[in-house]
């Protein structure tokens, strides 16, 4: 039995979800799973099973940060996870970003030391499942939500002391900051799995002074992502 994750072989199904919130992956499992079951509750990391239209899906929460997610991310792969999709918030860089768009990251630089530990220092280029990533996007273009595709950053850090570091990575093509996707995708890459992540704008980052958006169109962007996010899981 993994440490962290207090759950048996079968307790998650195959498919996972991974936002970083504990209540967040309640909120997906009760609005969005049926025949839902709490499977683990360890450490306060939430995580359910159930079904999204009629197919086995799991959300587990992961914590804030690579360190936390990957020792989520590995639990969940003993525990017979083929297909993690991070499902979560980030700060846009771009001007072309809205509050509450989806931003579909086919890849993740890292900014952490977390993956150079898991590669030796050796450089790599964490990315997505490519099947993911298109899944993603044609669907968002199916169901009209607003949606960019490209790389993002994964920050081990929240509250930045280098204020120029979102011009400088918006200067070179990145969509957005996050935490944890760059840990996800070089977890997948060496355990041979499918990852994916998609991320709300929740900040824009554009400005000497960010700004944040507001709760209730917070919540209808999350809800949107969330209904990507599941049916791509689910998808063959």
């Amino acid at each position: 039995m993994p440490i962290h994750l207090r759950a048996q072989q079968g307790d998650y199904a195959a498919r996972v979800l991974c936002p970083g919130d504990p209540l967040r992956a309640k909120h997906i499992a009760m609005t969005m799973f049926a025949d839902v079951r709490e499977v683990n509750g360890e450490r306060g990391m939430l995580g359910y099973t159930g079904t999204f239209e009629g197919q086995p899906i799991s959300v587990q929460s992961t914590g804030m940060g690579g360190a936390s997610s990957a020792i989520v991310f590995e639990e969940l792969i003993m525990l017979g996870a083929r297909r993690i999709i991070r499902v979560g918030t980030c700060g846009g860089v771009q001007p072309m970003l809205a509050m509450a768009d989806l931003v579909i990251a086919v890849s993740a630089t890292p900014l952490d030391s977390v993956t150079d530990t898991y590669t030796n220092g050796e450089p790599h280029a964490p990315t997505a499942s490519w099947r993911l990533v298109e899944r993603a996007v044609n669907d968002a273009r199916a169901n009209g939500v607003p949606h960019h595709v490209g790389p993002i950053a994964s920050s081990d850090v929240f509250y930045d002391p280098d204020h120029d570091r979102p011009r400088r990575l918006a200067s070179r093509g990145h969509l957005a900051i996050e935490m944890e996707a760059a840990t996800l995708y070089t977890i997948a890459a060496l355990r041979g799995v499918e990852a994916l992540a998609v991320m709300t704008v929740s900040d824009l980052l554009i400005d000497e002074t960010p700004v944040r958006i507001a709760d209730e169109q917070l919540a209808e962007g999350v809800d949107a992502m969330m209904r990507v996010a599941c049916r791509v899981a689910i998808s063959d």
